[in-house]
């Protein structure tokens, strides 16, 4: 899990940033990055993809995180933002954001993916690299944490929806709400399974929009 850090330190870079987002398959809610950097040869023993880790292995490796690494930084692009532009560029606008926001820059980048962000900083893309380089595994889990809190709080806003089961991803619950329903102001209207019943709107039309990720 160190073998991109190991080799891009040998290049004579020291602030390796880890790049990854969450929810960019979801139908609803926002696109969220996050860039990580962690202090040379850091050791997370168990942290991958956060895909591969349950809900409470994750919340205890986002605290490990946040206590450990050098900076954090986490981007995030709402739906509008998503219908307007299209979930790949809102997704590397994202992962621009949280390299922005980092209160350490990086000097280099080990992106997840197969494409390069918008950056002035060397940097590098990994295909799967949140299961092969333990800087993305640790963005990977910030930004899944985080998307994972703002979608319990808009589930509590549009509580027909269970966000708080299915994150906003398409199963056959949330398919079904949309429909019985229609979609709700955080639903992302261009996205199959939404646009087919953007016409139908829901009761309840409000929707918060200063939800921070930090929520507890």
């Amino acid at each position: 899990m160190l073998r991109y850090e190991t080799e891009t330190r040998g290049m004579g870079f020291s602030r390796i940033a880890g790049v990854d987002e969450a929810g960019r398959g979801s139908l609803a809610g926002p696109v969220v990055a996050s860039a990580v950097v962690l202090p040379a040869d850091m050791a997370i023993d168990g942290l991958t993809d956060s895909k591969k880790l349950s809900p409470a292995a994750r919340e205890k490796y986002y605290s490990i995180i946040h206590v450990v690494a050098l900076a954090v930084g986490v981007g995030i692009v709402r739906e509008d933002v998503i219908d307007e532009i299209n979930i790949l560029q809102a997704s590397l606008l994202a992962m621009k954001q949280a390299v922005a926001k980092l209160p350490v820059p990086a000097d280099y980048l080990l992106i997840d993916g197969n494409r390069t962000i918008e950056s002035s900083l060397p940097q590098k893309a990994i295909v799967k690299g949140d299961s092969l380089s333990l800087s993305i595994a640790a963005a990977s889990v910030i930004a899944k944490v985080a998307r994972d809190r703002m979608m319990d709080v808009y589930h509590e806003k549009f509580p027909n929806y269970g966000f708080d089961r299915h994150r906003g991803y398409g199963t056959q619950l949330h398919l079904d709400r949309i429909k019985q329903f229609g979609p709700c102001p955080i639903h992302r209207k261009t996205f199959k399974g939404v646009r087919e019943y953007a016409g139908t709107v829901p009761s309840d039309t409000g929707t918060p929009r200063d939800i921070s990720p930090e929520r507890s």
